[in-house]
């Protein structure tokens, strides 16, 4: 199957800074356990004061439901929503579990400086999702900083100087806000660095590392890399979950878990799996429109799962890294188009991903999944304001019955 090449959709919000206060649930580095208010999936009603440890379950099939106590969640397959605004979901009275927003950029215009203070994005996007109830998700994308796969800011001391201290500031941000936070690190980057490594070997990728302070004991390859994020998280911000997402590119994908479990991604907190950047019809439509210009064909997955591509062929392949890595799946920018007339316009392309996964949620939990975050990758695709209302019925829908966590 041919899967992503991301381009981000972002929202500048530059309104004043609101810093919200409480208490951090912690994250895998913490030693306090944390005291979530457990919340009936179907009712609403509250059910009581839970406690959950600290220290995950030994067996890696139930740490999806301590992640989402973890949370503050129900154990659930937990729902979110990416790069839309706020009043968009509030017109709908949605109430995701997980809101997600890009960070990008190393130098001028990077995310430091779309709000003042420096960093003070985190903050707003917080807030944020604290005003709809659901837990904030970073998606940290600044090696694209120099375009699609390109890798030469690796060897570039003042451009991964720069990118280190951008790290820094969002950790130490995330630690302001106090709260359990997600950060999905570098979507495609590893796909790229594995194409240019040596026999799949990520320590052959050069990397400036332990020139940061942080990291001075690290290797300057992409392994220190993978690992000078996992400790300048842990050590700056307690209360962050952080996980690495796979890239599904045709020709590495056979030896792709490989490669992550070399540079330590069973070290993470979750896995960040991925479907496709665009909707299907996108891609479907001819001529291509110039943001869906790719080659390849069968965008579309069978339902029934009778003919390739299908959504139980990606499970395979899903549960194949849950199972290397042990770790909890989070889905992460599913495409919201209406699985319509081939191939649909700008807009409201057509797709059947929001369908089928919000209809055969248990398979999704069998894979190994712990939530879905549905959102567009590309400013022309679909989104909840332009997908007729499906998300909106859909996922009511689940609520009302949902997939319970092992």
């Amino acid at each position: 199957m041919m899967l992503t090449r991301i381009r981000p959709l972002i929202y500048l919000i530059l309104i004043p800074l609101f810093v919200s206060c409480g208490g951090g649930s912690g994250g895998a580095a913490t030693s306090n356990a944390a005291t979530n208010t457990s919340t009936n999936t179907a009712t609403g009603t509250n059910t009581g004061t839970v406690v959950v440890p600290d220290t995950p379950p030994a067996a890696f099939e139930k740490r999806a439901a301590w992640l989402a106590a973890r949370w503050g969640r129900s154990s659930r397959l937990l729902l979110g929503l990416g790069s839309i605004d706020l009043a968009s979901m509030q017109k709908q009275t949605l109430k995701p579990d997980i809101y997600d927003m890009y960070l990008t950029g190393v130098g001028a215009g990077a995310w430091p400086t779309w709000n003042s203070p420096s960093g003070a994005y985190i903050q707003v996007v917080a807030k944020n999702a604290d005003t709809i109830g659901a837990v904030p998700m970073f998606t940290l994308y600044q090696m694209a900083a120099n375009g699609d796969g390109n890798l030469s800011g690796l060897s570039n001391a003042s451009f991964m100087n720069q990118y280190w201290a951008n790290v820094r500031l969002l950790f130490q941000q995330i630690k302001t806000y106090g709260k359990p936070t997600l950060v999905n690190l570098e979507p495609d980057f590893w796909g790229y660095a594995q194409r240019a490594s040596t026999n799949n070997d990520p320590s052959t990728v050069f990397a400036y590392v332990n020139t940061d302070a942080d990291c001075s004991t690290l290797a300057n390859n992409v392994s220190g890399v993978a690992s000078c994020l996992l400790q300048i998280a842990r050590k700056y911000a307690p209360n962050a979950y952080v996980g690495f997402p796979p890239a599904l590119f045709g020709d590495i994908q056979s030896s792709h878990l490989s490669f992550m479990q070399q540079f330590g991604a069973g070290k993470a907190d979750f896995i960040v799996m991925q479907t496709l950047d665009r909707d299907a019809g996108c891609f479907e439509s001819k001529p291509q429109p110039s943001y869906c210009v790719r080659d390849g064909s069968n965008w579309y997955w069978d339902e029934t799962n009778q003919t390739s591509p299908n959504f139980s062929e990606h499970f395979v392949i899903a549960k194949s890294f849950y199972q290397g890595l042990q770790l909890p799946i989070l889905w992460w920018q599913t495409p919201l188009g209406v699985a319509a007339t081939q191939p649909g316009s700008s807009g409201a392309w057509r797709d059947n991903r929001v369908r089928y996964f919000l209809t055969h949620a248990n398979e999704l939990v069998a894979a190994g999944g712990l939530g879905v975050v549905f959102s567009a990758g590309e400013s022309h695709q679909t989104t909840i304001n332009t997908d007729g209302g499906q998300y909106k019925t859909l996922s009511e829908r689940y609520l009302s019955a949902p997939a319970v966590l092992p």
